[in-house]
């Protein structure tokens, strides 16, 4: 929580941006023929107001573009536009070095031993909520 706050802060005051619009681009970016709402939606795990939201804003700011569906009139992809996957690789490249920066701290194997405790953490939570 203590990163992710340093990011959502750095985001807002670098590229006057927000977490939510840097994921939803970040999906993009992983898929460049784009993505049906619905699917944006789920891989977000955020509802598909929030999605249809921070969608109309980066269309209206030119960073990403809604492409019809072959064969449904009713469904469109949302795609980055070149322009929003320069700004995405800048902002990317930005959060690489701010997630290094927070852990410069600890050694290599203290970064191990971080990550193989946060998958049990991971991996408990995935159990409890199949048991429930």
């Amino acid at each position: 929580q203590l990163i992710e706050k340093q990011v959502r802060t750095q985001l807002r005051e670098q590229f006057d941006t927000t977490l939510p619009r840097f994921d939803l681009m970040a999906q993009l970016e992983r898929n460049p023929d784009g993505l049906k709402m619905n699917e944006l939606s789920r891989r977000m795990m955020v509802t598909g107001g929030n999605v249809t939201g921070i969608t109309d804003q980066l269309v209206a700011e030119g960073l990403v573009e809604r492409v019809e569906v072959e064969g449904d009139r009713r469904a469109y992809c949302v795609r980055l536009t070149t322009a929003g996957r320069t700004l995405f690789n800048d902002m990317a490249g930005q959060h690489e070095r701010w997630i290094v920066a927070a852990f410069e701290a600890l050694s290599s194997r203290e970064v191990a031993s971080l990550h193989k405790l946060l998958g049990k953490v991971k991996q408990h939570h995935h159990n409890t909520l199949e048991l429930a």
